[in-house]
């Protein structure tokens, strides 16, 4: 096990100095990385550490592989996120942001077919609480929380609340972060993160059941993009 532990923390350091090299655009998207021998020998480690390493940032969509012409980086996340965040927190703040594209966005389905009067009262003073936020310039965690967990509510299934609930410390997190980095680029950027809740809300208020996954969906995918790139 203590050998298990060691391999997993130089894959751990080779992942993030990589993943740095690429936010400081030492390496660029469409550059080729070297091969695995040549990283091996770079960070004086073995090669399946260095494969782990790579793994991670393929699954992480930062690279990829061509058949016959090597591992080429595919994407590079916005240069400013390591002023919020450990790189080696970047992988779950991504598979948080992808498991809530897909809960969230039946969550607010079902909720345009099951909201009652209370719910949808309930929804839009949530709505309210961010609008204030963001006019106030504050970063209104807690009121984005509340927002997504007042929708998933309104599914009348608790197993969303549930789901949602259990993962608050991964969600909060994401949102601290979004949040923050939205801030530091301009007032502007919370602006359009609000635009797409409004849009979520309208749909759910019509009862709109494909109109309200979608803009959840697209509300999401749009924040995955706003940190990670497209």
């Amino acid at each position: 096990m203590t050998q298990l532990r060691a391999t997993e923390g130089l894959a751990d350091r080779v992942y993030r100095e990589l993943l740095a090299l690429i936010i400081q655009g030492d390496l660029q998207e469409g550059d080729r990385l070297s091969t695995e021998q040549a990283i091996a020998d770079q960070f004086k480690t073995s090669r399946p550490t260095v494969r782990e390493a790579l793994s991670r940032l393929r699954a992480d969509g930062i690279i990829a592989s061509r058949q016959g012409a090597g591992t080429f980086v595919t994407r590079r996340p916005d240069p400013d996120l390591p002023r919020f965040m450990p790189l080696e927190s970047l992988s779950d703040v991504r598979r948080c942001i992808e498991f809530r594209i897909v809960i969230e966005g039946g969550a607010a389905a079902l909720a345009a077919e099951m909201a009652d009067e209370a719910d949808l009262a309930l929804i839009q003073r949530e709505l309210a609480r961010l609008q204030a936020a963001v006019n106030n310039q504050v970063l209104g965690v807690e009121e984005d929380y509340d927002f997504h967990i007042a929708i998933a509510r309104a599914s009348k299934n608790q197993f969303f609340v549930s789901v949602i609930a259990s993962i608050q410390q991964h969600v909060t997190f994401g949102m601290d972060l979004l949040r923050n980095f939205s801030l530091s680029k301009s007032p502007e950027r919370l602006l359009s993160v609000q635009a797409e809740h409004v849009a979520v809300v309208d749909a759910i208020v019509q009862h709109d059941s494909a109109a309200a996954e979608a803009a959840m969906r697209r509300h999401l995918q749009n924040t995955r993009s706003r940190m990670f790139g497209s």
